[in-house]
């Protein structure tokens, strides 16, 4: 299990009502594939301030922008996971993430190259930076206008 320094738990249950949503809801985002939550050794979900302010970017992306949950996940499939953690052409061209826009490398764990399998997804600065709202519309107009 891991945990933030100085950063208090919080449960499933907290989260939802401060975000004014359902528990199911925010359980659907884990098993859609566009939230990882960490979990006590019990299985219990608990959530830190990272978790719970990813979760209200999902809510505003939903809400304002008008995203749905499949619209989410091909945005964090986008991301580019090569420029944060550095791989070869060779292990580019073998990891189905590299080549597949339509979901996360998170969510292919295990077809991924082992380089990453071995890794805490959640731990791994491809999350991190792909689950920060401010990241998405620069890479994302990086990605799609190169020249610009």
């Amino acid at each position: 299990m891991t945990s933030e320094p100085d950063k208090k738990p919080c449960k499933i249950r907290d989260v939802a009502k401060r975000l004014d949503v359902s528990v199911e809801t925010i359980r659907a985002y884990e098993r859609d594939g566009i939230l990882l939550t960490e979990r006590t050794e019990s299985g219990q979900r608990i959530f830190y301030d990272m978790d719970v302010h990813w979760l209200e970017c999902i809510r505003r992306l939903i809400s304002e922008q008008g995203l749905n949950i499949a619209g989410i996940r091909r945005l964090l499939a986008l991301m580019p996971c090569w420029e944060w953690r550095p791989c070869s052409e060779e292990d580019r061209k073998a990891c189905p993430a590299y080549g597949d826009a339509m979901q996360p490398c998170w969510t292919m764990k295990d077809k991924i190259p082992a380089r990453c399998r071995d890794s805490n997804c959640r731990e791994c600065t491809v999350y991190h930076n792909a689950i920060r709202c401010e990241n998405l519309k620069p890479r994302i107009f990086k990605i799609t206008q190169p020249d610009q």
